[in-house]
């Protein structure tokens, strides 16, 4: 599916840009028996229903002349949320010195979950600050990254 998303995502950034957004992300994930294409979109100032419904609208048409996805699918355009998931290394870049959580696959130091400040990351580690320690974690052993929005 990784090449249906990088397909999707190199045919619609251009018109996503022109009508004043950042793709963030594609999603084509199987649910049950239904398909679902998820387009998360960004900018600055936020996104609200009207920009989903602007960016669907707008990328229907070349989705559909394209026909990359043979399987009937249901397309979501949204928001990555404000507690995001961190999948790119631009999303990585971007969150420098920040906030987020890391699970795990395997235990490390008994633990399967890590919440700390990015420091940095290459292709093979991501290295955070928990409780004034840093920490290297092998990115074969991240199962997700995500920000953590300070609610207070």
């Amino acid at each position: 599916m990784a090449r249906i998303e990088e397909k999707v995502e190199s045919l619609i950034t251009t018109k996503i840009q022109e009508l004043g957004y950042e793709l963030y992300d594609v999603e084509y994930v199987k649910e049950g028996k239904d398909y679902y294409l998820r387009i998360y979109i960004d900018r600055e100032k936020g996104i609200d229903l009207n920009d989903c419904e602007l960016v669907s609208n707008s990328i229907t048409e070349i989705l559909d002349k394209e026909d990359y996805i043979k399987e009937q699918y249901f397309l979501e355009v949204s928001s990555p949320g404000i507690e995001r998931i961190l999948k790119k290394d631009k999303h990585l870049q971007d969150n420098i010195e920040k906030k987020i959580s890391i699970k795990l696959f395997k235990p490390q130091e008994g633990q399967k979950q890590f919440i700390g400040i990015l420091k940095k990351f290459d292709e093979k580690i991501i290295t955070i600050e928990v409780s004034q320690n840093l920490m290297e974690i092998e990115r074969t052993n991240i199962a997700q990254i995500k920000t953590v929005y300070d609610w207070n």
